[in-house]
């Protein structure tokens, strides 16, 4: 076991945990592995970019990438291609996007963010379904904007109550 990896074991758990549980929809897994990936190649680019004396990504920019949930893959990356892994000051500020994005995940399974998460991917499913004629893309929006607790929660003047059965 690599313990470099071990936050994205620790997220990996937590996220996959939090939607067994109710508290997540899909989504939020999907951004995360769109935005590592995204994260990974720009680390890849900025790796080729220092190899060939062109012109580089600034780190603020990377560091916007991992706030923005792609610190896996930068952390991957870090790994794997041997780039930023060294710089005392860049991995301090890095350390500290994933504290920041860490308690954003945090918050959203507070009463406040848990409602605010809820009534806007309501609010999101409610456009996907009056407004897009796939049904495919349909149901897949669905899928992933869908709490898996949601057929017991309804929603009122933006509070989720729970049903009485």
């Amino acid at each position: 076991m690599n313990f470099n990896y071990l936050p994205i074991y620790i997220l990996t758990i937590a996220l996959g945990g939090s939607f067994y549980l109710g508290y997540l929809p899909p989504i939020i897994f999907f951004i995360y592995v769109i935005a590592s990936t995204l994260t990974f190649f720009l680390y890849a680019k900025d790796k080729r970019a220092a190899q060939n004396d062109e012109w580089r990504i600034s780190e603020s920019t990377l560091h916007m990438y991992s706030l923005l949930f792609g610190w896996p893959g930068a952390i991957v990356a870090q790994q794997k291609l041997r780039h930023k892994s060294k710089k005392q000051c860049f991995r301090s500020a890095f350390m500290f996007t994933v504290l920041i994005n860490s308690a954003l995940v945090v918050g959203m399974h507070t009463n406040y963010g848990s409602n605010m998460l809820r009534s806007n991917t309501h609010n999101l499913k409610n456009y996907v379904t009056k407004n897009v004629d796939n049904q495919y893309v349909r149901k897949s929006a669905l899928f992933l904007f869908s709490f898996r607790n949601d057929n017991y929660l309804y929603y009122e003047s933006d509070t989720f109550y729970i049903r009485e059965s």
